[in-house]
């Protein structure tokens, strides 16, 4: 049992971000997302939206061929890798046995005549070329790719080498719950430490070429919005990347956490100009469990002539040491970032902490 929780290893994120009037995340009215919690109305940006930013900076900073594509377009991936390899026979037949065979659900677009998918699919560069390589490494695969045993290696070939992206986010396939990969990181809904109220831009759009005595606008309409400052946490068990991958790069690890804390959702971006960094960071690591200190917030923070990040600062240094006094056993190590935690913590540079996270993890990897 006690070599079993060495084995555990969980890198925890806490933020506290202060974001100006924005639509990070919109609901299906256009308002900006938003969730009772405490008894009030927080502003909320959910974890899907803030992933779904965290998956482009991340592919950003990783290798193209580690990495994976979510999409319907699972057939033009197929032909492509076939046609890079100058498959002679036809390439869309070829995609379309090595898929059907994987189990996958396809169907043909009345409109276009292509083949593909009515879903999405999370499949990366390497399971694209394991399908590949199955195919040209068996002359018969086509006219048996039915049978049992080919079937049963295309499948294999979908579960091998997920990429990181998926085994850091997980895939889930409705039809064949067998080709699902759990994902080993979780990611909160990012939500305010404050009440909030939605507010409305009333705002007008000229014609350029109206006759100089229309005083008309040429457009008008209003705009939601709400300004912010957000707890946002995120959690990556080291063990279960190790477990999807069969090895941990450091790497992937500091590459997730430095994507969770510089990524921001792109809604309405250009409207309001939103792009902020974070007040405060907070990376924990744990052999224990995650946890999410959003109970620091659970009575909304007040308002005050000092804003809201000092306070909430404050309150989730105070909810750390109650929680270490009562529940959680004590972190492996702490590494703490932003002035506002310069009275109560001993603080580095994100740069810093992230070198620091690496130099555990090396020596976590080679025990």
């Amino acid at each position: 049992m006690e070599n079993q929780k060495k084995e555990r290893l969980f890198v925890d994120i806490h933020v506290l971000q202060t974001v100006p009037p924005s639509c990070l995340n919109r609901d299906d009215t256009g308002s900006p997302k938003t969730a009772i919690y405490g008894g009030t109305t927080r502003s909320r940006v959910s974890s899907q939206s803030w992933k779904h930013a965290m998956r482009g900076l991340f592919k950003e900073n990783m290798p193209k061929e580690d990495l994976a594509y979510r999409t319907k377009e699972v057939m033009q991936l197929i032909i492509r890798e076939l046609e890079s390899r100058n498959y002679p026979e036809d390439t869309t037949v070829a995609a379309e046995a090595l898929l059907t065979a994987a189990g996958m659900k396809l169907k043909k677009n009345a409109k276009t005549g292509l083949i593909n998918r009515d879903a999405l699919f999370f499949i990366s560069n390497a399971q694209v070329r394991a399908l590949v390589d199955l195919l040209l490494s068996n002359s018969d695969f086509l006219e048996k790719s039915s049978s049992k045993e080919y079937k049963a290696m295309a499948q294999l070939s979908l579960k091998q080498n997920p990429g990181i992206d998926i085994a850091l986010f997980g895939r889930m396939v409705a039809e064949d719950p067998s080709l699902n990969t759990d994902a080993s990181s979780q990611v909160a809904h990012a939500i305010s430490t404050h009440s909030v109220s939605t507010e409305f831009d009333f705002f007008t759009a000229v014609d350029d070429l109206a006759p100089e005595d229309n005083a008309g606008a040429g457009h008008i309409g209003t705009v939601e919005f709400n300004s912010a400052t957000l707890y946002r946490y995120a959690t990556l068990a080291v063990h279960d990347l190790k477990n999807n991958l069969g090895e941990v790069s450091k790497d992937a690890v500091t590459q997730f956490v430095q994507a969770f804390v510089y990524s921001m959702p792109t809604g309405k971006q250009n409207s309001f100009a939103n792009r902020t960094l974070p007040d405060v960071v907070q990376i924990s690591l744990r052999e224990d469990q995650p946890v999410n200190f959003v109970g620091a917030f659970e009575k909304a923070v007040p308002i005050s002539k000092e804003g809201y990040v000092q306070e909430s600062a404050r309150r989730l240094v105070a909810h750390e040491d109650s929680l270490s006094q009562t529940f959680m056993k004590p972190a492996i190590k702490n590494f703490y970032v932003g002035s506002h935690f310069a009275e109560s913590r001993p603080t580095l540079s994100f740069a810093q902490a992230l070198d620091e996270v690496s130099k555990v993890l090396s020596e976590k990897m080679s025990s």
